[in-house]
């Protein structure tokens, strides 16, 4: 795990099309604001869970771990 500090408005490039950008903090909380291409998901961890768990109980999905794109948030 790469661990960075970052202050308002500065932002964290992942490969050449991502950028992560700190919008605010505040209450012990972050707001991350990601930039990403559309065909890669973006998702909290915890709804990616979901997802994840979802196609696990439900045999006529073809969702799985590594068909799931990181990604767009639900």
């Amino acid at each position: 795990m790469l661990i960075l500090t970052r202050k308002f408005g500065e932002s964290i490039m992942i490969g050449n099309s991502i950028r992560i950008t700190i919008l605010s903090t505040k209450s012990g909380g972050v707001r991350v604001g990601i930039e990403a291409p559309k065909e890669i998901s973006v998702h909290r961890e915890e709804v990616f869970e979901k997802i994840l768990a979802n196609a696990k109980n439900n045999p006529n999905t073809s969702i799985t771990e590594d068909s799931v794109n990181v990604g767009e948030d639900n």
